[in-house]
């Protein structure tokens, strides 16, 4: 009798095989969305996926279904990413989705349209949250590819520009599995940084699918929640996004948002020499009106008679100026005389002058004056001269019998 295994091994077995099959593991699969059911309390996502004669079922864990950029529906038309496997427990063939975007014009434009509604409905494109761009900004954030062809045009023309603006590179994918995620990562990083003024989400032209990634929900909502202008530049002028919508300005392309985010420094030196021009010539129009206006106050006779009756009271003062200074000088003249005179008369009463005239005064031990008949013999006196003094002892003193006259 041959060797046996049970269910469980055999599903085992199958799903081992599935799993190790390497054209397996990497699937892109097209088909038609059937039975989709969105797990309210796990979050994981069922649904089948379907063409004209076969299906297959379908999951997509809760990580991965919350980074869908769109709402998936009955009968869309869908590319969904992911490895084919086995589920033991029902022996069920499945397909585990880690990614899925609509395929074809109709199915992508349900998405985009039912995404659209839904934005407009929270107000995500509401015109009064649009934020007007820095006329100058001193730094520009950058979300974009480091080795795409947008940096390039935006670096050429805002350096040409406008050369004091700074740039800040998020360097993320734009395109791929990872490039939603990627993408909300540069956004919030550079609106946590406080370099830049305004953040700049780009990418060159391609494919609707290659620009895909731009209608997610994810990132229209990162870009809404910024706190710093959003400037939208996706692909060509043709292509319009999601993000489009959401950000504070729209530019057809790179080279177009770089121009719409820094000043032409050509444009800015015209506007500085006009402005210089207007000065000049505001400043030498109210010179003018105020010369003239001097001229006509001038000419008036309100003027004319207040400045004769100026001339008078300077006139007036002169006159009278003079009159002090004669009087001033009569007074200096007659003050000098009259002490000339009490020089004189001082000068006839001094005791020096009676000196001089070969007249002595009898002074004491002390050097007071004294009178000789005050004298006392041996008494120690001095006789002062005009030019001489004689130290003297009085031997004896005579009286006289009357005054000399």
């Amino acid at each position: 009798m041959a060797d046996y295994i049970n269910v469980t091994t055999l599903n085992l077995l199958a799903r081992q095989v599935l799993e190790q099959c390497e054209p397996l593991n990497n699937l892109i699969v097209c088909g038609e969305i059937s039975n989709f059911t969105r797990h309210y309390k796990s979050g994981h996502c069922y649904f089948t996926l379907k063409d004209e004669r076969a299906s297959v079922k379908c999951v997509m864990f809760r990580d991965k279904a919350r980074l869908l950029g769109f709402e998936p529906e009955n009968g869309m038309l869908v590319l969904a990413y992911g490895r084919a496997t086995l589920y033991e427990r029902d022996g069920a063939f499945q397909l585990y989705c880690d990614y899925m975007r609509p395929f074809g014009a109709g199915a992508a434009q349900m998405a985009f349209d039912a995404l659209k509604k839904k934005l407009t409905a929270e107000g995500l494109f509401d015109p009064a949250h649009k934020r007007p761009l820095p006329a100058m900004p001193k730094c520009i954030g950058i979300v974009t590819s480091k080795t795409g062809a947008a940096l390039q045009d935006v670096i050429h023309v805002a350096s040409r520009r406008w050369p004091l603006t700074k740039l800040l590179l998020a360097p993320v994918s734009v395109q791929g599995l990872e490039a939603e995620q990627s993408i909300v990562e540069g956004i919030k990083r550079l609106d946590a940084d406080p370099r830049p003024d305004v953040i700049l989400v780009t990418r060159g032209g391609g494919s609707k699918e290659d620009l895909w990634v731009f209608n997610s929900e994810r990132i229209a909502r990162a870009a809404y929640a910024c706190h710093k202008p959003v400037v939208s530049a996706v692909g060509h002028e043709i292509d319009t996004t999601i993000l489009d919508y959401v950000a504070d300005l729209r530019a057809p392309t790179p080279s177009a948002a770089a121009e719409l985010c820094v000043p032409d420094v050509s444009q800015v030196r015209r506007q500085l020499f006009i402005l210089q021009e207007n000065i000049q010539k505001n400043i030498q129009s109210r010179l003018q009106i105020c010369y003239n206006n001097c001229k006509t106050i001038s000419a008036s006779p309100v003027l004319r008679n207040a400045q004769h009756s100026v001339q008078l009271r300077a006139e007036n003062l002169a006159r009278v100026t003079a009159q002090i200074q004669n009087e001033i000088h009569e007074k200096e003249t007659h003050c000098g005389q009259t002490l000339q005179s009490a020089a004189a008369v001082a000068a006839s009463v001094s005791p020096y002058a009676v000196l001089a005239r070969g007249y002595t005064i009898v002074k004491d031990e002390h050097g007071n004056h004294t009178n000789v008949a005050e004298l006392q013999p041996g008494q120690k006196i001095t006789i002062q001269g005009n030019l001489a003094a004689a130290q003297c002892t009085v031997d004896a003193v005579e009286r006289a019998e009357r005054p000399i006259r």
